[in-house]
């Protein structure tokens, strides 16, 4: 009898938990407003937020048989009040970890999936427990929670919340037959092919970052070059400051090794360290090999190519690379906006112009291209034309040093023309 006294009166515990969910609910939507404002990622993460159900809660108490189970207090548990942070990379996972324990009071950390074998599916996750700030907690909530009331945060990619979501549904509601090993063994391999996949795509994202710094400091250099070689019409422009080049970045993409990827990833890094013939020679290979590349891409590494020749001054060899690119993809701007340059380096200003005025065409918001014009109208003692352009790509955000000098030598010209 007394044994029967101690079991908790379920309807009891169904009142009390719902008597807190308003408080559940407006710390949950507080913590999501800062969690918000708190997580930062190039890609945005989603969220999802949930107050456990009491059929869920009621369950877990029972197994934990807490003493307080049979009273009318609550029985606080860490994962009543949750939110899912959803990123897209495994880098992503850090980062947010990272941003979590500097804007919270977290009380313990647990990653989930991380004492599995091989041979074991499951999902993965990283649960962080913080403490519920004030600013997050209802201005005299009715009922009070417990001191100890925690919000759990777990941090998963969209494949290991997908992973979980089905997983939940599969074998955490359901009686799954331990026996059953055909299925278990198909189970395991879609949660392996989901772990790799997170892993290629996280790789291939490292693969871009590290291709993009490759391709802004090519840019970069190639720009230099064009600003120290047409100095004549600025002579009191500031020489660029040498940046280092990227950290090289062959080999570290395996799954690219023997691909154009590859040797793009190759010539580009040769090219950004000076070993210009070799980047060359690469670009050249590409373009010779069989079967040929599509004439997109062949539009992309004639363009490379051309800023190699450039950077050896080799104007007419570059300049050709940039016509050529023109004709594998007539929707190439920058192949229009470099030949551009070349031209202007040359003395050609008229047919610069021309190059310019195509590249504008195809995309109006490239505001160096803008300020290039200028310099070839400032050339041709066209002030008037070379204003406007300048005043088009300060509207676009150009702040530049050089801009500014060349609007100054405009200035000077009006004056002097008054």
């Amino acid at each position: 009898m007394e044994a029967t006294q101690q079991l908790p009166a379920k309807e009891a515990m169904r009142n009390l938990y719902a008597s807190y969910q308003p408080v559940f609910l407006q710390v949950l939507d507080l913590m999501e407003q800062k969690l918000k404002t708190v997580i930062s990622l190039p890609s945005n993460p989603t969220y999802k937020s949930r107050i456990k159900s009491f059929e869920s809660y009621y369950k877990k108490v029972l197994r934990k048989k807490s003493e307080d189970a049979a009273s009318r207090t609550l029985v606080p548990l860490t994962d009543m009040i949750g939110i899912r942070v959803i990123c897209a990379f495994l880098e992503d996972l850090d980062v947010v970890e990272k941003q979590l324990q500097a804007a919270f009071d977290v009380t313990e950390i647990e990653r989930k999936g991380n004492d599995q074998t091989v041979k074991e599916f499951g999902y993965e996750s990283v649960h962080v427990l913080v403490k519920i700030p004030k600013e997050c907690m209802p201005s005299m909530p009715q009922p009070v929670l417990p001191e100890d009331t925690v919000v759990e945060i777990q941090i998963r990619t969209i494949l290991q919340d997908a992973w979980a979501e089905v997983e939940h549904e599969l074998i955490y509601k359901s009686e799954f037959n331990p026996f059953d090993k055909p299925l278990r063994r198909k189970l395991a391999s879609i949660n392996a092919s989901l772990t790799l996949a997170d892993i290629i795509f996280q790789e291939i994202r490292d693969y871009q970052k590290k291709l993009q710094n490759e391709l802004d400091f090519r840019r970069n250099t190639f720009y230099e070059k064009a600003d120290i070689v047409t100095g004549d019409a600025l002579p009191d422009a500031k020489p660029a400051v040498a940046v280092p080049p990227p950290e090289s970045i062959v080999d570290t993409s395996p799954y690219t090794k023997g691909t154009i990827d590859d040797l793009v990833l190759e010539a580009l890094h040769a090219h950004n360290t000076g070993n210009l013939q070799k980047a060359v020679h690469i670009y050249t290979q590409i373009l010779e090999s069989t079967p040929q590349p599509p004439a997109i891409v062949q539009s992309v590494i004639l363009k490379h190519r051309g800023m190699a020749y450039f950077a050896q001054n080799r104007y007419d060899e570059s300049l050709a690379d940039f016509k050529q690119s023109i004709v594998q993809d007539p929707k190439n701007f920058r192949a229009y906006y470099y030949e551009g340059i070349v031209y202007s380096v040359q003395g050609n200003e008229k047919d610069a112009i021309k190059s310019f005025d195509a590249s504008i065409e195809l995309n109006a918001y490239h505001s160096h291209v803008y300020y290039r014009r200028a310099l070839s109208y400032f050339n041709l003692g066209d002030y008037q034309k070379a204003l406007a352009d300048l005043d088009a790509a300060d509207r676009l955000g150009l702040k530049s040093e050089d801009a500014q000098l060349l609007r100054a030598k405009l200035m000077k010209k009006f004056d002097m023309s008054l």
